[in-house]
């Protein structure tokens, strides 16, 4: 499975938290992150990470782009409800595009660990089914 990872600043610990207690099952998959989110992640995981561009600079975008070309087959993405983002239209896109592609997504950490441990049962291996690579 291709996991893509996105935290904002306010969540960058939480997701790094989180990739730590969940390492073995992260470190059988694909990992996408925006760039500092995956630079944190990587240095404290040791896990491989593709990174794309910060957020800032446009990695959400390029996330996005790859769930629209059926490329990514899971999204956790941390999202700070509180503060307001100047780049929140991209936001929206891109958990529009994981609703048109049936992506399963997280925006939390609470739907994130549901959907490890689902992952970690095969309970996403339908995605394998209906998008072979």
């Amino acid at each position: 499975m291709n996991i893509a990872l996105i935290a904002h600043d306010a969540k960058k610990e939480l997701m790094v938290q989180f990739c730590i207690a969940y390492c073995p099952v992260l470190a059988q998959h694909n990992l996408t992150a925006t760039g500092t989110t995956g630079k944190l992640v990587s240095e404290a995981t040791g896990l491989p990470i593709q990174r794309c561009l910060s957020g800032t600079h446009g990695g959400d975008q390029q996330i996005a782009a790859r769930i629209a070309c059926n490329e990514i087959d899971l999204l956790l993405f941390f999202r700070d409800p509180i503060t307001a983002k100047p780049h929140e239209p991209n936001e929206m896109n891109l958990l529009r595009l994981c609703d048109v592609h049936n992506i399963p997504m997280a925006t939390n950490i609470a739907t994130a660990e549901v959907l490890i441990h689902g992952l970690e049962r095969g309970d996403l291996d339908w995605r394998n089914i209906v998008n072979p690579r």
